[in-house]
């Protein structure tokens, strides 16, 4: 097989280093004559089962149509974990074979839909957000799952800077596309750097139509995410109606296209903040609150917005939006955890010590009670620079 000669020999590289963490080369050597032996033949194999795994992972990423056993090899032998390192390696020799060979004719290959992956990702990267990550996770895998959806699925994430809107719009596309963010399926718009100018409204909604018609052509599943939805001017408000509006079905015996709208908002997050306060100073614990306490008086901030034109808009007004969904302001317990997930992600060793610097560099309000960071876990990355050797 061609493919397996040429890529065999680099896979190599991708093998953990002897003394590597999880290599099992820290191991002491047991006692009695035979347990050395057995236990060199128990690290062979999880070494075999890693480098399998790592194989499976580079099949899947390049050649979608062998990925059956990707889900097994993910898992792993106990003890052995994918280096940051080896993800890196995979990611540089998957864009190298790619780069002179097609991995699949178009977009669609390369759509996963791992609800399994997203449901550990929010589970355990995204902190201090229970109403999201139960939200995002039951309406997201309930749409996808539809045979024949007959509107665009519309979540609008609103609360302060910081708070996790675009980490989970992020954990979204890495888990429904194989490409994440980079995928053909997936656009991403930022107000203020793609819609900057008011003059030229008339040309940003004729260009944000047409790629929104040739994204959904090209693929039966699209992501659009809109950053700084606040900042949207009215006119592209109002051209995003038709593509939110409910459809009916040309033809039953064709498979509807799914499509999904992101909007990111940090608005809201005052309403949001007061409810969160009021419930913490009555004894209570964030986790107790539920949306339908925050809904409506969210729903009203919006509105009532005199600073934009989200809120007045036919998204708003006439519903065309599924669910509004809050993000709750992140307390010292949650961005101690955003400091040690920064340090994991970079591969460096930390002390609690560290994250406790790291969290009390941060600024908190309200002044008297000092309970939420109103930075969120935006700037959290770059802290922990001042604690590297």
């Amino acid at each position: 097989m061609p493919r397996l000669r040429l890529l065999l020999p680099l896979l190599l590289l991708l093998l953990p280093r002897p003394g590597a963490p999880g290599s099992g080369d820290d191991a002491s050597p047991p006692d009695g004559a035979q347990e050395p032996l057995q236990g060199l033949r128990e690290q062979l194999r999880a070494a075999a089962a890693l480098s399998r795994r790592y194989w499976a992972l580079l099949r899947c990423r390049v050649w979608p149509e062998d990925c059956e056993r990707a889900e097994e090899a993910r898992a792993g032998p106990r003890g052995w974990s994918l280096a940051l390192l080896g993800q890196q390696y995979l990611d540089i020799l998957t864009s190298w074979y790619c780069s002179f060979q097609a991995c699949c004719d178009s977009g669609d290959c390369r759509i996963s839909n791992n609800f399994t992956g997203l449901e550990s990702d929010l589970s355990v990267q995204l902190h201090g957000q229970h109403l999201a990550r139960e939200l995002v996770l039951t309406t997201v895998r309930g749409y996808l799952e539809l045979p024949q959806p007959d509107k665009a699925l519309a979540l609008s994430f609103h609360g302060w800077s910081g708070t996790g809107k675009n980490f989970v719009a992020r954990l979204l596309a890495e888990n429904l596309y194989r490409d994440g963010l980079r995928s053909d399926c997936v656009k991403t718009f930022i107000a203020t750097l793609h819609f900057p100018h008011l003059k030229y409204v008339d040309l940003y909604k004729e260009k944000l139509t047409s790629q929104i018609k040739e994204t959904q052509k090209r693929c039966r599943q699209t992501l659009f995410i809109f950053d700084e939805a606040e900042k949207l001017h009215p006119g592209l408000l109002e051209a995003l109606r038709p593509h939110l509006e409910r459809q009916a079905p040309e033809n039953h015996r064709v498979e509807s296209p799914k499509t999904i709208f992101l909007f990111l908002s940090n608005l809201g997050g005052n309403t949001i903040n007061e409810a969160v306060l009021r419930l913490l100073q009555a004894g209570g614990a964030r986790e107790e609150i539920r949306l339908e306490q925050l809904v409506s008086r969210l729903r009203a901030e919006i509105a009532e917005s005199a600073d934009t034109a989200f809120g007045h808009s036919c998204l708003v007004k006439e519903n065309l939006i599924d669910f509004l969904i809050p993000f709750l302001p992140l307390e010292y317990r949650h961005v101690r955890l955003c400091a040690r997930d920064a340090f994991l992600s970079r591969g460096l060793p930390y002390t609690e010590e560290a994250l406790d610097q790291i969290a009390k560099m941060m600024v908190y309000i309200p002044k008297e009670e000092q309970l939420f960071s109103s930075q969120g876990c935006k700037s959290v990355s770059q802290r922990i620079n001042y604690f590297l050797p």
